[in-house]
Order: C-alpha cells, then sequence, then structure tokens
C-alpha cells in the first residue's frame, strides 16, 4: 500500500491530498528515509510523522484493506512516540496564551505597561 493512502486509512490525515502534501514536503519518513507519497510500505517499516509540531512514530503491524475506524486503528501500527513530545506541546500552548488573540484590536495602556514591565524583566 502507498504510504499517503496507509496515513490516510490510519486516520492520520483528514483527507489523502494532506497525506499526498506532508510527504512532498517532506514530513514523513520510513525507516529513516524521507519519502514520496508513492513508496509501498509493509508490516515492520517504522515512520516517522511531523505533524503540528509533534514528531510521531509508530510501526506498522498489518497494512489495512481500505480506512479503518478510529477505535480500530491500533490493530494496524504499534505507537512509539516518546511522551515528551506531547509534554512539549502542552509547553508551547501554555507560552502562547500571554499573546493576545488576532482581532481584538490595539493594545490598551495597561497591557502596553504590561508589555514594557514584562520585556524589562527580561533584560
Amino acid at each position: 500500500m502507498r504510504v499517503d493512502k496507509y496515513l490516510w486509512c490510519v486516520r492520520y490525515y483528514k483527507t489523502r491530498t494532506l497525506a499526498t502534501t506532508a510527504c512532498k514536503k517532506g514530513q514523513v519518513k520510513v525507516n529513516g528515509d524521507v519519502v514520496k507519497p508513492s513508496r509501498e510500505v509493509y508490516a515492520t517499516d517504522a515512520i516517522e510523522l511531523r505533524k503540528n509540531q509533534i514528531n510521531y512514530q509508530f510501526t506498522i503491524t498489518d497494512v489495512p484493506p481500505n480506512r479503518v475506524s478510529a477505535k480500530l486503528v491500533d490493530i494496524y501500527r504499534t505507537d512509539t512516540t516518546p511522551k515528551s513530545e506531547f509534554e512539549a506541546q502542552e509547553l508551547l500552548k501554555y507560552s502562547k496564551d500571554y499573546y493576545r488573540k488576532k482581532g481584538t484590536g490595539r493594545p490598551t495602556k495597561k497591557d502596553r505597561r504590561d508589555i514594557d514591565d514584562f520585556n524589562t524583566e527580561n533584560d
């Protein structure tokens, strides 16, 4: 089975076009090599995938005949992604909380003072 079709079948991507685009951008590696979307994958292949700033790692245990339900995904892969990847994502989410949401307008006088205080503390 093609690697883009496999990633779509095991629900890493919502559409096959997104899976193909990720392969073309070099975000998918099979056994350590960056691959094209047409690369065939087999059982025991190790796949590394970068999506949403997380490096997912998993091993193929079996190739599904077609797209499977979310409950059956673990039959076809063994997830080996380290927990530190998800912890880094949580830290990144907390660091973004300080910034203003897009479209909320200019900073108020209080916001400006808070930003200036923050900048002087880090110097």
